[in-house]
């Protein structure tokens, strides 16, 4: 990748954790907040952000337990706990209103947050990310809240048992990623890679996120489908999914229909991962979606 200066790293505080966010400059531009989905870190948006920086004040954070953020204690991780930060980064850009762009987890957490304040966000852009299926809930569902919990409990404990993932070297976790995603250019994965893992003191390779985020939260146990919150959303929404992934397209399972201003759009040769796979193709119709009048400001 071409050197291009760098964002700055900056700091703010939210429900006792300090949280690391970057800043790609631009101040008097519209704010356009780009978050990360679960196990991954704010680099992971460095080539589209240095793309966007020139019309937008770009902010990225690190979700609370992933890349330079704080970890929760107790692996407070369920949905409703991002939501928070989230508001008190917003919360550090004073009374504007805020763009966002997400992915995955974030998607969700950007969803939440539109919802509960849904004056503070003009535009809103999800990428597979409005969690259970109508499918899958049926199927998780098709066991008992009891059942449920329990095989919750069990996953928490197993994930102290096992601990964190390590690798013998940076190159050892990129093969693990490429295998992972095949779709994610090698460039790509080691960008991610190099700043996504941090040594340890007997000389293997750690993720910086808490591996308990793996576990996620008791919240999502026997939950309903936030249907109410979406329809509570004013503001353009635009529902990306790549045609390769696992994921429902919302389009034909329903969910679309409870936003009153959505739109979705396929990603051909993407999977989950639909802007890394597809980054121009991506930008294309993230651009013009923020083009449409209204946006930003």
């Amino acid at each position: 990748m071409s050197h291009i200066e760098g964002p700055q790293s900056r700091f703010y505080h939210s429900r006792g954790l300090r949280l690391h966010y970057l800043d790609w400059g631009n101040a008097d531009a519209p704010v356009l907040i780009l978050i990360h989905g679960g196990l991954e870190h704010a680099r992971v948006w460095d080539q589209l952000a240095r793309q966007l920086c020139a019309d937008w004040h770009v902010l990225v954070p690190d979700l609370r337990g992933h890349g330079d953020s704080d970890w929760s204690s107790g692996g407070a991780y369920a949905i409703p706990d991002f939501v928070p930060d989230i508001a008190a980064l917003v919360a550090e850009l004073g009374e504007r209103p805020v763009n966002l762009v997400a992915h995955s987890l974030g998607g969700n957490i950007a969803v939440h947050y539109t919802a509960l304040f849904p004056e503070k966000v003009s535009r809103l852009c999800v990428i597979e990310g409005l969690g259970f299926s109508p499918e899958a809930r049926a199927r998780r569902d098709e066991k008992s809240r009891r059942e449920q919990l329990r095989e919750w409990v069990e996953k928490v404990r197993g994930l102290d048992v096992l601990g964190a993932s390590q690798y013998p070297s940076v190159e050892a976790a990129v093969q693990r990623l490429m295998k992972h995603d095949p779709l994610l250019s090698r460039e790509l994965a080691e960008y991610v890679c190099e700043r996504g893992l941090r040594p340890n003191d007997h000389g293997q390779w750690r993720w910086k996120y808490d591996h308990q985020i793996r576990g996620f939260g008791p919240a999502e146990i026997a939950s309903v489908e936030p249907s109410d919150l979406w329809q509570a959303i004013e503001c353009p929404v635009l529902l990306m999914y790549g045609a390769e992934s696992w994921a429902s397209n919302p389009q034909e399972d329903g969910r679309v229909q409870h936003f009153s201003r959505a739109r979705v759009v396929m990603v051909e040769q993407a999977g989950h991962n639909l802007h890394h796979h597809q980054p121009e193709v991506f930008m294309r119709h993230l651009r013009a979606f923020l083009a449409e009048p209204g946006a930003g400001v």
